[in-house]
């Protein structure tokens, strides 16, 4: 039997505040990484010059395409960057153009909690599933959506945007982050959950609260999509173990118990889902062109 041919490589890139990395992506794995620091002081043309040489280091004549993810809002089709954060100076960059006239390659740009559920979907815990969504517990609140087995962006890219929503005092992404651990509490994330690790009982009292608020925001992503399952990444996703009671306890309270009883929520395995996840703005494209 003829072997299959090989998928050509792709790039995948994680721009965030402090750092870019990038990736060449083959069959699935990742063949190739670098990265380098960003300071948020740099001009917006400064910032450019290490996203391309970033992605020099890792590609190819081989590579198909490069997939961009940004901390901010982005118009996909035209692949325009606005305001990104921790980057003072990336009020308006037209970073797929800039990319795809140096590389001679087309690239993809979306926003990394849209490129978080595209990789699950292609690469991670999220391959079994055609409606999911991909939730990221980390410094803010991010959802992807992965509808129909595509990831579905909103007209604006603000599909998903639930940390926006009105909840307690503010909003839910001061609950449902790690902005609640310092808001709240005035701890960081990290420590919160070293303390709990260790059976500090305020600490664990601390998660437990967090988890009700994840709950809430479970139940908001089931009554608005009603997926078949909700992956947690980011950095507070880690310490699922720490919250994951007081989130299903919270979920008891859904008006519809068979759906509580049929959706899945675990949390991502994949160290590398940012970049992969880029990538996948690549694969997600040619999936669906029309």
């Amino acid at each position: 039997m003829p072997e299959m041919p090989r998928a050509k490589p792709i790039v995948g890139v994680d721009l965030g505040g402090t750092k870019v990395s990038a990736g060449r992506v083959e069959n699935g794995r990742l063949a190739g990484q670098a990265s380098a620091p960003i300071d948020s002081r740099s001009s917006e043309q400064e910032v450019l010059e290490i996203l391309a040489r970033t992605i020099g280091q890792v590609f190819t004549p081989e590579v198909a395409g490069i997939g961009v993810g940004v901390p901010s809002v982005v118009d996909i089709d035209q692949g325009i960057v606005y305001d990104v954060q921790n980057i003072p100076s990336w009020k308006e960059v037209p970073v797929g153009r800039i990319l795809a006239g140096r590389f001679e390659r087309p690239v993809y740009v979306n926003n990394d909690a849209n490129c978080f559920a595209a990789g699950e979907k292609h690469f991670g815990k999220g391959k079994p599933y055609r409606h999911f969504a991909g939730v990221t517990l980390g410094t803010g609140l991010g959802t992807g959506l992965i509808i129909d087995g595509r990831l579905y962006n909103g007209v604006n890219c603000g599909a998903g945007e639930f940390g926006m929503m009105p909840y307690g005092d503010s909003i839910l992404e001061h609950y449902a982050s790690g902005q609640y651990f310092e808001r709240r509490h005035g701890i960081k994330g990290e420590e919160a959950q070293a303390r709990a690790d260790r059976g500090d009982p305020e600490a664990v009292a601390m998660f437990r609260r967090f988890g009700a608020h994840v709950g809430d925001t479970v139940m908001i992503i089931m009554l608005a999509v009603d997926p078949q399952a909700v992956i947690l990444g980011g950095s507070v996703s880690r310490a699922f173990p720490l919250f994951e009671t007081a989130m299903r306890e919270r979920l008891a309270n859904f008006p519809y118990h068979k759906s509580v009883e049929r959706i899945i929520i675990e949390p991502s395995i994949e160290p590398q889902i940012a970049i992969l996840g880029a990538a996948a703005l690549y694969l997600d494209a040619r999936e669906h062109r029309p």
